[in-house]
């Protein structure tokens, strides 16, 4: 995030946008020496596993055990609460809990687990659409940069752009989170992503939007796209926005 900072100052047109960066940068500094988290919203903590199907669990629940981890680390690292019990009444649960799980079963006998705290002014602002595939990679460009050209300001910019392509409407929206876990800047596997992927950088980085939505040339500092098989009737295509403060931690055991 540092080197992808540096780059995005270097390449900034704008003098506003050139000295919010230069901020962040600071702020990240601050954070790092002062073990202090780099933004107040702390997250929705969104947790990827990987389960080996030759690993057995012994002792209780998996879940439980995940949801107590999350509830020590939040309560002693005096991270912000966040989560509320039932999303009408509004109630807090107190201990930023439950987390989301999301488990995949893999083949050998290792157990990785990815923590993702995600932040709500950039999920907010995330968005699925089921395209006609007659619409294309031009209906799908569309799409994303319509997206992040209404976010606006809102998911603090420079943002990462998260885009899942295929499966099912519920896919593509995973498809799209997942991609936010890539290195930043870390190019698609697929040569028509990585295409995709510079063409949308491209043309999100022309609206102007700029660091803090103050105006600038760069709204985004990079966009990763994750392909999935579809139906021939179907198109589904998820934009997962993720704001400067990227945070996330792979463990495998």
């Amino acid at each position: 995030m540092l080197n992808s900072f540096n780059d995005a100052y270097e390449e900034e047109s704008s003098i506003t946008g050139k000295d919010i960066i230069k901020q962040l940068i600071e702020n990240a500094r601050i954070a790092k020496s002062e073990s202090m988290p780099i933004c107040q919203d702390t997250g929705y903590t969104v947790i990827f596993l990987e389960i080996g199907q030759d690993v057995y669990f012994e002792g209780g629940s998996l879940e439980e055990a995940i949801n107590e981890g999350v509830r020590k680390g939040y309560s002693e690292g005096y991270l912000r609460k966040s989560i509320v019990s039932h999303p009408l009444d509004r109630i807090n649960t107190g201990d930023n809990t439950p987390a989301v799980i999301h488990t995949r079963i893999v083949t050998g006998d290792n157990f990785k687990i990815t923590v993702v705290p995600k932040g709500g002014g950039s999920e907010n602002v995330s968005a699925v659409k089921m395209l006609k595939p007659a619409q294309g990679a031009e209906g799908v460009m569309d799409f994303v940069v319509k997206t992040v050209k209404e976010a606006g300001p809102n998911p603090c910019p420079p943002i990462i752009v998260g885009v899942g392509i295929g499966g099912t409407f519920e896919k593509a929206a995973l498809l799209a989170k997942e991609s936010l876990l890539r290195p930043l800047g870390q190019p698609s596997k697929d040569d028509y992503g990585v295409w995709l992927e510079q063409e949308l950088l491209e043309r999100i980085n022309k609206l102007g939007i700029g660091p803090q939505g103050l105006g600038g040339s760069i709204t985004a500092l990079a966009v990763h796209v994750n392909f999935f098989p579809a139906h021939i009737a179907s198109l589904p295509v998820a934009v997962n926005i993720n704001c400067h403060a990227s945070r996330h931690k792979k463990v495998e055991l």
